[in-house]
């Protein structure tokens, strides 16, 4: 089945074997951009294997049916392409970018990885000691343990509640044999989208594409039902005594899934509070009041429930006045009106942004197909835009007084300032 919208710059097909494949003809440069999307990210790990796709997007790439690590690595670097892998909260991804001559080999290549990874077991053991040191490193970062303190708070039992690099303990005891099952249960045809942009015709993508992976069948048994545990809203402090100059205060609020009509207005509200050195966070509690070495508000875009977070790395002995800054400045989008003006100036910001990534072909490649993995469709490009501009200032004010009143907080710092914060 192939669909091309009017007006869009993509041609969507959909393979025998259930592949999505996705094309943004694009002849300005030399270069084709490929994605590769698997919805199979730390989302559909056990709480005990947590970390699980992680360590499988290192060791992908250490092997594959007839090639060792270091001759996958001579394939790509001989023609100066790039290939990587990595792994989110709901997808796993395969990078690939060459010089349009160089395609069909390196797309062949990604091919063999992706269908016939063999995990050395001497590359499984490298790439676990590697993502501990990584676990242990960011164990000294406040950021860091404020970000999953807060997130354990938050997400309790589900997923999100873990760092992709899953724990200690979880990625301790992982083994070869759970990537091998993790990597036959997901990877699997019925289950990929492959979003390609640059200098490669609709028709020419859909030949190369069959050819690497035309004959990849679709097992008999079904896709396991994601079922994961109904969050409960239940906002309370954690506190967390390190030795370090400076405090973390991090509010976290539960936002909805990008499905949900507040999901435009909450990144709306995202933007305007703490996206960059015009930012209300920024100009108020930074230039103004001189609390804030660091300030921000974040809302990732999520397949299930998404955390709204405003934080601030201050002096420990700001600590209590940061919290009460950055608890009125969230409390005053309900309490008050947003100024039009200040509303549109936040419009204009987040989708010049959004234009301005969408300039490679890797972006390209890349934003189409994250929409598809999501289960948005490419048109969601299109109606993205047009759910940011319609935002009223009502609809801000009715989405932060539905998400935004109570607060999840996380406190990292000197055990005095931070208990004092709370007292």
């Amino acid at each position: 089945m192939t669909t091309l919208r009017q007006n869009s710059p993509i041609h969507r097909t959909v393979l025998n074997n259930g592949i999505v494949l996705l094309v943004a003809e694009n002849p300005a440069a030399d270069i084709i951009a490929a994605r590769i999307f698997v919805r199979a990210g730390s989302c559909c790990e056990n709480r005990e294997q947590a970390g699980l796709a992680h360590l499988l997007s290192a060791v992908m790439t250490k092997g594959c049916d007839g090639l060792s690590s270091l001759e996958i690595a001579e394939k790509v670097e001989s023609v100066g392409a790039s290939l990587s892998t990595d792994s989110s909260n709901d997808y796993f991804l395969l990078s690939l970018k060459t010089v349009t001559f160089d395609f069909a080999e390196i797309l062949a290549l990604a091919g063999q990885i992706l269908r016939s990874p063999t995990f050395p077991e001497a590359q499984v053991e490298l790439e676990r000691r590697l993502a501990l040191q990584d676990i242990r490193s960011q164990q000294e970062q406040p950021f860091t343990v404020a970000f999953g303190q807060i997130r354990q708070i938050m997400y309790q039992n589900h997923p999100y509640a873990m760092s992709v690099l899953g724990d200690e303990t979880t990625m301790s005891s992982l083994s070869r044999a759970d990537l091998v099952q993790y990597h036959q249960t997901y990877f699997r045809p019925d289950n990929v989208v492959i979003s390609i942009a640059g200098r490669v015709t609709p028709i020419d993508a859909i030949d190369l594409v069959k050819k690497v992976f035309g004959d990849w069948q679709i097992p008999p048994q079904a896709l396991p039902i994601l079922n994961l545990p109904e969050i409960k809203v239940e906002p309370q402090p954690r506190l967390k005594p390190i030795h370090t100059q400076q405090s973390i205060v991090m509010l976290g609020y539960l936002g909805p899934s990008v499905n949900s009509p507040d999901y435009a207005p909450l990144k709306l509200l995202s933007t305007y509070l703490g996206n960059g050195l015009s930012s209300r966070l920024f100009v108020e509690l930074r230039e103004k009041r001189g609390l804030a070495y660091e300030v921000s508000a974040f809302y990732p875009t999520r397949l299930f429930p998404a955390s709204f977070l405003v934080y601030m790395g201050t002096a420990a002995e700001n600590t209590s006045i940061a919290l009460e800054g950055l608890r009125t400045e969230v409390d005053l989008l309900f309490t008050t009106e947003v100024s039009e003006s200040a509303l549109q100036s936040a419009k204009n910001k987040i989708l010049g942004q959004y234009a301005l990534g969408k300039q490679t072909n890797g972006q390209i490649a890349q934003i189409y197909g994250w929409y598809e993995i999501l289960g948005l469709g490419i048109d969601f490009d299109k109606k993205f835009q047009e759910l940011i501009a319609a935002v009223s200032v009502k609809d801000a004010i009715a989405s932060a007084g539905k998400y935004l009143k109570e607060p999840y907080l996380s406190l990292v710092g000197q055990d005095e300032a931070i208990n004092s914060a709370i007292a």
